[in-house]
């Protein structure tokens, strides 16, 4: 009896196995018409595998679940190859990364994606402490590659098999290239395998996501496609006048454009801003509060909700710079300042925004998730205390707060 893939083409998990046997040489095969839904559901294949998930292989020997230990069997039908290492350790290192990369990169990598897809009920937390995690596994990951082309030994082992699998989950879905920049030594590794002819035979082109897929709410049903209206045959009346056709709609506002005129022209803030080079504190911040309008605007500080997760200096500052990536829908309407506090971990974040309006803008509530990771306060400009705080964190006063500054972004 052959070797039987039950599973769909082009899924990830089973790559890893496929892989495998384009290095052990082993065939596997991989019947057309698995429909994922049903063929899983069928008597048949819970007998092979009774939770029914995908992939199973079936073997001479019986059915086997669950694709790390599909790829290990794979792996090792010809004695004659190092998939698993030349020695014990070796072994014991290969088997070290597989477990790394299965629970520290692809689990937090599943966290991310799969409750954006709508299979999970979605949080901003959860999330949050999904990408951090994934994050510190990519972090260890990077630091093993800068002296490492493999990840053990100095050829493709299973590890890499498997670890490059789980990467491809993410470079396709939720990895974009903002996001794996800060990972450079992990890009070299997984371009150079993933390109590989053995790899590329069984995945074929990959590509990385430009984007992180919107989030669906769990059970969503899928929109059902609309019917095309069958066209029915022209009336015999004579064509409408050209002024009697319907004028395209007009685009809707933004309720901010509807406010009434402000003397403060938030273009005008944001040119001194940029244009003052010296005596910084006597123009540019004399300058704020001469143009500032509380009636057409409203200052808020933001405090990021945990700091304490703020451990590693590039993930805070990652953490920051796609916050105001997506901030980005309000830049007509916005001027920020972001300052990430101390020399050490936990790093605290602390926000200075300008506003359009008196209070926050709704769809900047709707539309930017980072927004409830943040207590936000209103600033009371009575208050000289909050008003100074304020001047020092457009100027970027250091030490702020008594802390040194790690960096301070701006949103202009």
């Amino acid at each position: 009896m052959a070797l039987v893939m039950h599973s769909y083409k082009g899924n990830k998990n089973s790559d890893k196995a496929f892989i495998a046997a384009e290095f052990t040489g082993a065939k596997i095969e991989m019947p057309s018409g698995f429909e994922m839904g049903v063929t899983n559901k069928t008597p048949e294949f819970i007998k092979m595998n009774p939770l029914g998930k995908i992939p199973v292989l079936e073997t001479p020997e019986g059915p086997i679940f669950e694709s790390n230990a599909i790829a290990r069997y794979v792996s090792r039908l010809n004695g004659d190859n190092s998939l698993n290492g030349s020695s014990l350790i070796e072994y014991a290192h290969v088997e070290q990364w597989i477990d790394f990369s299965s629970f520290e990169i692809y689990g937090n990598i599943y966290k991310w994606l799969v409750p954006r897809m709508g299979f999970m009920p979605y949080s901003v937390p959860s999330e949050e402490a999904a990408i951090s995690a994934l994050k510190r596994g990519l972090d260890a990951l990077n630091t093993h590659l800068t002296s490492n082309t493999y990840l053990v030994g100095h050829s493709v082992t299973l590890a890499d098999i498997i670890t490059v699998c789980n990467l491809n989950l993410g470079f396709s879905t939720v990895m974009t290239k903002s996001f794996t920049s800060a990972f450079p030594h992990v890009e070299r590794y997984f371009w150079t395998l993933i390109n590989q002819p053995n790899f590329k035979k069984v995945v074929g082109d990959v590509k990385q996501t430009e984007s992180v897929p919107p989030i669906k709410k769990a059970g969503q049903p899928a929109k059902p496609k609309e019917q095309p209206k069958k066209k029915e045959a022209p009336a015999a009346e004579a064509p409408k006048p050209v002024e009697e056709e319907e004028a395209p709609k007009p685009k809707a506002k933004n309720p901010l454009d509807l406010l009434p005129p402000s003397p403060m022209v938030l273009d005008e803030w944001k040119r001194l801003y940029s244009n003052t080079k010296s005596n910084f504190r006597e123009v540019a911040i004399k300058g704020f509060w001469d143009m500032y309008d509380p009636e057409g605007y409203s200052l808020w500080f933001c405090d990021y909700k945990y700091n304490d997760e703020n451990m590693v200096s590039f993930v805070t500052l990652n953490k920051v710079g796609g916050f105001l990536q997506r901030m980005d829908l309000a830049r007509k309407y916005a001027f920020g300042k972001m300052l990430i506090c101390g020399s050490e971990g936990p790093f605290k974040v602390k926000g200075l925004w300008l506003f359009r309006g008196t209070e926050i803008p709704k769809f900047v509530m709707d539309e930017v998730y980072d927004m409830e990771l943040y207590e936000w306060t209103k600033v009371d400009i009575s208050d000289e205390a909050q008003k100074e705080r304020v001047s020092q964190m457009i100027e970027d006063a250091e030490p702020f707060e008594g802390e040194a500054l790690l960096d301070a972004k701006c949103f202009k």
